[in-house]
């Protein structure tokens, strides 16, 4: 297990969803959710884009200035369990297993909250991502993360254009992101691979002022309305 590139990182109809609600007491990144759910009515209108990309590549401001502009917007999941566990007194926890279902079972709660809300949603990072991550850690796919792949495939619950944010020729450290830039490159291409290997178009998103990044994601999805 490649512990030395120690990383990080809203279908269900909402009456549905509230069975998924974890119990007073209870861990909700544990929490279980049966295989058999039920697939969820999607309105018509409804697009999910996924935001993607290497560590520190710009893509939290770029989903800052989307959700001011208007849309609606799922956070990243990976950065905020990595928050909650070190205040638990867990300093990696991306060493642990579990790391990757965590991420998992947030990404999905989060996608599930909003799930019959019509328009387009922004989506900081999807499972997709962390399959590449847990690629990249040297775990194995687990049954949690391999049932998500297979439900949002199913399901058709993302956009199969996602924004591929590009590096922007640097990498700076945080309590979250504990990478090389060299490594953060390496780790764009497999994050690439990854979302291909699945069937998704990369539009790249080039390293630029933040606001022609935003008006670049902006015109796409007002063309393809």
């Amino acid at each position: 297990m490649r512990t030395s590139r120690s990383i990080w990182f809203r279908d269900q109809h909402p009456a549905d969803a509230n069975k998924f609600q974890p119990r007073l007491g209870q861990d909700p990144l544990a929490s279980v959710r049966p295989r058999s759910a039920t697939v969820p009515f999607v309105p018509l209108s409804m697009k999910r884009y996924i935001l993607t990309g290497t560590p520190g590549c710009g893509k939290t401001s770029i989903i800052r200035s989307l959700e001011v502009a208007g849309y609606a917007v799922v956070e990243e999941a990976a950065t905020d369990v990595i928050a909650l566990r070190q205040a638990q007194g867990i300093a990696e926890p991306w060493t642990h297993p579990s790391f990757i279902d965590d991420i998992t079972n947030l990404q999905k709660l989060r996608q599930i909250r909003i799930a019959d809300m019509a328009g387009v949603q922004f989506h900081d990072r999807s499972p997709v991502c962390t399959y590449a991550l847990s690629v990249w850690l040297g775990f194995p796919i687990s049954i949690t993360l391999a049932d998500e792949m297979e439900r949002i495939a199913s399901a058709q619950i993302y956009q199969k254009q996602v924004f591929f944010i590009e590096n922007l020729g640097f990498c700076e450290p945080s309590a979250a992101r504990k990478i090389s830039f060299e490594d953060s490159l390496k780790f764009e291409k497999v994050h690439e691979e990854t979302y291909r290997s699945f069937g998704y178009e990369c539009i790249k998103v080039a390293p630029l002022e933040l606001v022609a990044r935003v008006e670049k994601i902006n015109r796409h999805v007002l063309a393809t309305a």
